[in-house]
C-alpha cells in the first residue's frame, strides 16, 4: 500500500465504528503497530467525515444482519491478516 499522509487517512481502533464505515468504504489497512489495539486505517473524504459524525450523533439506521455479517468480515480481516 502506498504511504498516505496523515490527511488523507481516517484511523480508528472502534471496532463497530469501523464495521459501519467498511459497509462503504474499503479498509485500506490494519496497523497493527500497538499489539492492544489495532487501527483500522481508511482513506478520507468528506462523505466519509459525514458518515462518522452521523455516527457519533446517531443519525445512522443499519440492517442488523448486514451489520453483524460485516462485523464478521471485519474481524476476520483483524485477526487472519499478518
Amino acid at each position: 500500500m502506498k504511504k498516505l499522509d496523515q490527511n488523507s487517512i481516517y484511523q480508528t481502533s472502534d471496532l463497530p465504528l469501523a464495521t459501519v464505515i467498511s459497509l462503504s468504504f474499503s479498509i485500506k489497512s490494519v496497523d497493527r503497530e500497538n499489539p492492544r489495539k489495532a487501527q483500522f486505517i481508511f482513506e478520507r473524504n468528506s462523505k466519509l467525515d459525514a458518515l462518522i459524525e452521523d455516527y457519533w450523533n446517531g443519525n445512522l439506521k443499519v440492517e442488523p444482519q448486514q451489520f453483524f455479517n460485516q462485523l464478521r468480515i471485519v474481524k476476520a480481516r483483524l485477526y487472519g491478516e499478518n
